[in-house]
């Protein structure tokens, strides 16, 4: 056996779409990172293991943007017919060549060592099957990720599993008692379309549903991606994971050979092109803070002063019975706004002073978990611990809640990411440059754009040189486009993936030195993001941005730029 020690700032432990978000906000921010991930893949619930394409928040303008909108863009750039394996090798590339990034794939959290004095986590230990290793990763601070929070067993933080009852919170839409029930597991299943009839062979241990009346949802056609196949809810969702995946096989493979061979369902020339033998859990293992969010912050919108991530989808709380519940729809849609706040103290442990965690298992009450679960919001909440973590390093904070939330808000907001009733203040630089276009320094980056045809300047100027770090643009990705990051099945005749067309593909960056001469900072020729941020590291008496083209619209729409 092989033993290898990593000395990092950040461990992160789960490389879901929380954990790679965290990871990557982190290293950006200058600090070592090891994320050690189980699978190997990442994406967790979105990667091609289980195929559960990205929800979040509803509403127009409320879509995620940071790190989680860089990655989507990305993958529609390159993704034109919608592979999950280039969809995968997008999330590697992510992390594998993150500079300050060690990522640790097929490598399972086992171990965690403490310190008997204050329970601080001092490393954690690996195991790499495939290469006959361990991988002992030594650590300022700790990021759970992992969905099912394995550092909680591990070091004895404070978690919970399953429902509380109905007056522990005084949440109305919670069980009357507490339970160990929690929402199921499901299988996704892909079909694609052929273009002439296709027969159904199944095995002979899949299920037999003869009639609709067996199916949970009346919706069992070529539209759905089958999330009501699920099960698990009245067992353990962890260790019971095994028998859940055969029951929920036999399940699928059934519900396929019902639609196929058992009625009209319209799929005659439909096939099962894919069905995940790795069980997408929506629940298990939470983590306590020192804030637990419950049904009536989401209700009220969590106006938090120290908010660092929003969700937006409803109270979606399945039934624990998934496909067997037969009292109506298996889940219920609780209504909630969108945005609502979610605060820093829901993301660090109450009693291990170097703990984060991000995703599903944040400190949210079971009820306030069916809205926060979904991975849009994961992933937010990821980009937020990872951000926090680096903070943390560099003021020399000794735990997780020393971190000035303030810097960390604005850290967040000039990253691009929206916090409910945090504006972004624009800087002092950028409130003092003269331009035509006001509404760009008005802190502002998802309405009213300055729309521009190709070509023309975009300047500020300063009446005194004025010494420029880096300028910040935001362009307008089309945050309202319906479209997901993944398809749920195939058409014969599904079109081409492609960028927004009112994305910016082309653009300079210009600089006007102190002796008047114009500098190229940028030149932009193949542009898929929304964010930009350029150094300039110079004095300067104007910066302009010139788009260029657009992937498509005649026009190009600039939501903000800052210097700083």
């Amino acid at each position: 056996m092989r033993h290898v020690t990593h000395e990092v700032d950040l461990c992160v432990v789960g490389g879901g779409m929380a954990g790679l978000c965290a990871a990557i906000a982190a290293a950006r921010h200058g600090i070592r990172v090891a994320l050690m991930h189980d699978r190997p893949v990442l994406g967790g619930n979105a990667s091609s293991e289980v195929r559960m394409h990205i929800c979040g928040a509803r509403g127009e303008g409320n879509r995620e943007t940071g790190i989680l909108e860089e990655i989507i863009l990305e993958n529609y750039y390159r993704n034109h017919n919608m592979s999950y394996s280039i969809w995968d090798s997008v999330l590697y590339e992510k992390a594998r060549f993150e500079k300050n990034i060690t990522l640790l794939l097929n490598c399972t959290c086992q171990t965690a060592n403490t310190d008997p004095t204050d329970g601080r986590i001092l490393s954690v230990i690996g195991w790499t099957l495939n290469s006959e290793t361990y991988h002992t990763v030594k650590a300022k601070f700790f990021a759970d990720c992992s969905g099912d929070s394995i550092l909680a067993p591990l070091t004895g933080a404070e978690h919970v599993m399953g429902r509380e009852g109905r007056n522990e919170y005084g949440e109305s839409i919670a069980p009357e008692n507490a339970d160990k029930k929690t929402m199921g597991m499901s299988i996704i299943m892909m079909l694609r379309e052929t273009d002439s009839p296709q027969p159904y062979t199944p095995p002979e241990w899949a299920y037999k549903f003869q009639t609709d009346a067996d199916m949970p949802v009346a919706d069992h056609s070529v539209n759905t991606n089958f999330w009501w196949i699920e099960y698990g809810g009245t067992l353990d969702c962890i260790h019971d994971t095994d028998e859940i995946r055969d029951e929920l096989l036999k399940i699928a493979f059934g519900v396929w050979d019902h639609m196929k061979n058992c009625g009209e369902h319209g799929c005659e020339n439909w096939v099962l092109d894919w069905v995940g033998f790795l069980p997408g859990k929506r629940e298990s293992r939470r983590y306590r803070g020192p804030y637990v969010v419950t049904q009536h912050d989401v209700e009220s919108g969590g106006k938090f002063d120290d908010v660092i991530a929003y969700g937006g989808w409803p109270m979606d709380d399945h039934f624990p019975e998934g496909f067997y519940y037969r009292k109506g729809h298996p889940t219920i849609y609780h209504p909630a706004p969108s945005p609502w706040g979610i605060p820093y103290r829901a993301v660090y442990s109450v009693n291990i002073p170097n703990l984060f965690f991000a995703g599903r298992n944040i400190s949210v009450t079971h009820s306030a978990f069916s809205s926060s679960r979904v991975m849009g919001t994961c992933a937010m909440l990821g980009q937020a611990v990872g951000t926090a973590a680096a903070l943390a390093v560099h003021s020399g904070a000794g735990s997780c809640a020393e971190v000035d939330v303030g810097e960390l808000q604005t850290d967040l907001l000039w990253d691009d990411c929206m916090l409910p009733g945090k504006p972004r203040v624009p800087t002092d630089k950028t409130m003092a440059a003269k331009t035509s276009y006001p509404m760009l320094k008005d802190g502002d980056d998802r309405s009213n754009p300055a729309v521009v045809p190709p070509g023309e300047e975009i300047t500020y100027t300063w009446d005194n040189p004025t010494y420029i770090e880096e300028v910040r643009i935001v362009f307008d990705s089309d945050l309202g486009r319906n479209r997901l990051n993944m398809p749920s099945n195939y058409p014969l005749n599904m079109p081409k993936e492609h960028m927004p067309n009112t994305l910016v593909k082309e653009y300079k960056i210009v600089t006007i030195t102190e002796s008047g001469e114009e500098q190229t900072v940028a030149h932009e020729t193949n542009n898929r993001a929304r964010l930009i941020k350029k150094q300039v590291d110079m004095r300067c008496k104007a910066i302009k941005l010139v788009p260029l083209a657009t992937w498509g619209k005649p026009t190009a729409a600039v939501f903000s730029m800052d210097v700083k």
